[in-house]
């Protein structure tokens, strides 16, 4: 236990460190460019109306050679996305602090009850070992399992040649990569007590939040690292996110994408890792962050478009998966013109 215990430390040491060398480092290649990309970006976010953000452009043919990923402009807008969500409290409108109060309210109420719920879905698993093993199984896609997920849809659209698939796998990684940035930094300066953590001076499990880098025992039952927000339910809804905007015109995919984000947020309640309001905040921070990843590249794509006229692949094949009497069937489709 004690082996496992150090393990999920250490491995929670090394993230950080990552994350902090992503942080400060994306922005830095990212405003070295000598070309007025990023002002760009930043005065269409300034400019944008609700109703620009509604008619996003997700037509497969609007992702070409002219808007396609590189490494260099990958890093751009990653080191453009940081910057906005880090800004974003000082560009918010009334309208958006209104939004925020009434979260932070909904979250409060959410608070009082996080014994008892988590206390209600900690015994479901322990009574339904049905229940148990899904939960253990679907707690892993907000982890490596998302990461394998994300990489395996990547290689499909550099494999089938579709750049709409590898742009949106993109994409998810960026929204994974800036959700899971402020996590971290929230979790360390929150440094709140998780369900299944005995505290060694009070001797009890409690929703506690001790503070910023509050230093856990090890020598104790339970994880020893901070619990808010959950980070698995934060990256799984970020990918959600991405993917339900991306496919939206495929009603199907939104649905699933957010069923299945918000069972891997109960399966961390039912593992007794988070409580309610760490899975209730984890997902609005996911939400929040895939939207923002997901508009600002949107944004890319209007400056970048004009440049170049949408060619449109003769004869080509593509490979997608449709519903079909109540069943998803894999299906390929050829375009003569």
């Amino acid at each position: 236990m004690l082996k496992n215990k150090k393990i999920r430390s250490t491995i929670m040491r090394y993230r950080l460190r990552l994350l902090v060398l992503i942080t400060f480092l994306t922005p830095a290649i990212a405003f070295s460019q000598k070309d007025t990309l990023v002002k760009k970006l930043d005065s269409l976010n300034v400019n944008e109306t609700q109703e620009q953000k509604k008619n996003i452009n997700i037509a497969p043919g609007a992702y070409n050679d002219s808007t396609k990923f590189t490494f260099r402009n990958y890093f751009v807008l990653l080191g453009n996305d940081f910057k906005q969500q880090a800004t974003y409290p000082f560009h918010a409108t009334k309208k958006d602090w209104t939004h925020a109060a009434i979260f932070g309210a909904a979250a409060l109420g959410l608070s009082f009850a996080d014994k008892p719920v988590s206390k209600y879905f900690v015994g479901l698993a322990d009574r339904n070992k049905p229940v148990s093993s899904a939960s253990n199984f679907m707690t892993s896609f907000g982890g490596l399992y998302e990461i394998y997920t994300i990489a395996a849809l990547t290689s499909y659209g550099f494999i089938f040649k579709n750049e709409k698939i590898k742009s949106t796998a993109f994409l998810a990684t960026q929204a994974y990569l800036t959700a899971g940035a402020i996590e971290t930094v929230l979790k360390y300066l929150t440094s709140r007590q998780r369900p299944d953590y005995i505290d060694p001076k009070t001797n009890v499990a409690s929703p506690t939040f001790h503070g910023p880098f509050y230093k856990f025992s090890t020598q104790t039952t339970g994880t020893s690292n901070p619990s808010f927000p959950s980070g698995h339910t934060t990256a799984v809804f970020a990918a959600a996110t991405v993917y339900a905007m991306e496919y939206r015109h495929h009603p199907w995919i939104p649905v699933f994408a957010y069923s299945f984000a918000t069972v891997v947020g109960i399966s961390r309640m039912t593992e007794a890792k988070h409580w309610p309001t760490d899975v209730f905040v984890g997902a609005a921070l996911g939400i929040l962050s895939g939207r923002q990843v997901v508009h600002n590249y949107h944004r890319y794509m209007k400056i970048k478009q004009p440049e170049r006229p949408v060619k449109q692949k003769k004869g080509a094949f593509s490979f997608n998966i449709q519903p079909l009497y109540g069943k998803l069937l894999p299906g390929v489709t050829y375009s003569f013109y």
